[in-house]
């Protein structure tokens, strides 16, 4: 039989809120993580602002030992270790010194770049000759699996330890990933998450295609404008979400604090046909996999309440809520209420589908919807197709039962995740 699968636990480190607690409040209030950075203005990019997580020292020393740290130089690592540890804390687990592998748990962690600023240590004590002085952690700082590698030694994991990776779908195809793990009874919990390093070796690409805004960098919390018809391009940021999806018979056996459910959902490709290319996506593909998740959940167009948009602030905003009323084929009216996070942390690129499920498990935990940051002039072509009252600008209190987590990456790649509160 479908084994049902809950969340018990979460954890984030966003560029405005580190752990739970100040994400909630970041959430609430529409604070923004988006800063001027003088490094991007030193090296001549157009866009020289972005959302990076604020980690102290003091905070890794509580996460990583002295030796761990020791020539840490890979950001996505950081932030997927600090959010991960704490969706494991936040369920209630033990890490356990024992020397038997807790086979029931595994690990989905994606990424997209990894340790790139250790690449470029590595490349420069290469090119010297120094080859001896790259340390011993240079390999699982570089590789895309550090991640998962990192977490699954810390928990001792000894079901399946991976990391996925599909540009801006990565945390929701995770999730999605460790849903039908343990659906179809091959783990009993499954830490899923996902994280992007910071910094111009990552952003520097965006800059140079001019996709990101060039005219904010005095106004940096202003910049990143989902829904508006204002919006310039996307503000790169970065960070990790992690979710402790567990087996909801051993989550009540243990007695688990339940965020929500996880009922369904769908991941499909458009080809880089028919429209989509590497940048662009395939309109039918994305319409196709809103309809196939709403299938698979057992739902119908009606049942959702709340959508929390990929809406990059740049002009396919429009496009994405034009697939929505085509593939839910409710009027103006009737449509879902609609939101997005990166008017407040920018696109945290390979991290955005994790920390924006953390965002949306919040709001349909506590029963809020926050506010569309930066978009008072909503895109006319939005408007004319739902009502602005699905729009809102700050944050409302609203009972919530369905929610529906969308993201659309690089590669005409799609993920449609539907979670639901959980009742017993």
């Amino acid at each position: 039989m479908r084994k049902r699968v809950v969340i018990t636990g979460l954890g984030v480190t966003a560029p405005n809120g580190v752990g739970i607690e100040d994400f909630e409040f970041a959430l609430r209030s529409g604070k923004s993580g988006i800063e001027f950075h003088q490094e991007l203005k030193d090296l001549n990019f157009s866009c020289q602002i972005g959302g990076k997580p604020k980690v102290s020292e003091e905070l890794k020393s509580h996460y990583f030992t002295p030796l761990q740290l020791r020539g840490l130089n890979s950001s996505g690592i950081v932030y997927g270790v600090i959010a991960g540890t704490d969706a494991w804390k936040d369920a209630g687990l033990p890490i356990s010194e024992d020397n038997e592998p807790d086979w029931d748990t595994g690990i989905i962690f994606g990424t997209g770049i990894l340790g790139v600023d250790k690449f470029r240590e590595a490349i420069h004590l290469i090119d010297e000759g120094k080859t001896r002085r790259l340390g011993s952690t240079s390999v699982l700082q570089t590789m895309a699996s550090g991640i998962s590698a990192y977490l699954g030694g810390i928990f001792g994991c000894g079901n399946q330890v991976t990391t996925n990776s599909s540009a801006c779908t990565t945390g929701t195809e995770a999730l999605l990933m460790g849903f039908e793990r343990i659906k179809n009874g091959h783990a009993k919990r499954m830490l899923i998450g996902s994280c992007s390093d910071h910094g111009p070796y990552v952003w520097g690409g965006f800059d140079a295609m001019r996709i990101l805004p060039g005219n904010y960098n005095d106004e940096p919390s202003k910049a990143s404008r989902p829904l508006s018809a204002s919006a310039s391009g996307f503000v790169p940021g970065s960070g990790a979400g992690a979710m402790m999806l567990e087996e909801l018979d051993s989550a009540l056996e243990r007695g688990a604090n339940i965020y929500a459910e996880v009922i369904g959902g769908n991941v499909n490709s458009g080809g880089q046909r028919g429209g989509g290319s590497m940048t662009a996506a395939n309109d039918t593909a994305v319409q196709r996999c809103i309809k196939s998740a709403l299938h698979d959940s057992g739902i119908a167009a009606k049942d959702i309440d709340l959508i929390n948009g990929h809406l990059t602030a740049t002009s396919k905003d429009n496009v994405e809520i034009q697939n929505w009323k085509s593939a839910l084929e409710l009027e103006r009216e009737d449509f879902p209420f609609i939101n997005s996070l990166k008017g407040m942390t920018g696109h945290c690129l390979s991290a955005s589908g994790s920390i924006e499920l953390v965002s949306s498990i919040l709001q349909l935990k506590k029963n809020f919807i926050f506010g569309n940051v930066n978009c008072e002039d909503l895109h006319p072509d939005i408007t004319n197709m739902i009502s602005t009252s699905k729009i809102p600008l700050t944050t409302i209190e609203k009972e919530l039962n369905i929610i529906a987590k969308a993201s659309f990456g690089f590669g005409d790649v799609n993920a449609v995740a539907i979670l639901k509160k959980y009742n017993n």
